[in-house]
């Protein structure tokens, strides 16, 4: 199975459920390792991009919040596909 054929229900989805372009909201945890928290942001390094963090209470994770304008749900899953490079990176 290709690495985009994971999200094809997920991209289905955004297809039939909503009008395009549209600000999407992705949402990760990745562990609190400078290097990869900036390899999640090197994502959504955009002037459109919103990126928020937040620490874990004991400060293991760290919580990130992006919202960014996606042309077409295919983005959303691309931007998905980029992320699962990020070692320890669970996208919800």
């Amino acid at each position: 199975m290709s690495k985009g054929e994971k999200y094809k229900k997920l991209q289905s989805q955004l297809e039939e459920g909503f009008e395009w372009p549209r600000v999407y909201m992705f949402k990760f945890i990745v562990p609190a390792n400078n290097e990869k928290v900036a390899k999640v942001e090197q994502l959504f390094n955009s002037k459109e991009a919103r990126v928020d963090m937040r620490s874990s209470r004991k400060g293991n994770f760290i919580s990130i919040t992006a919202r960014e304008m996606m042309m077409s749900p295919q983005r959303v899953v691309d931007r998905y596909v980029e992320a699962e490079a990020i070692e320890g990176l669970i996208a919800l």
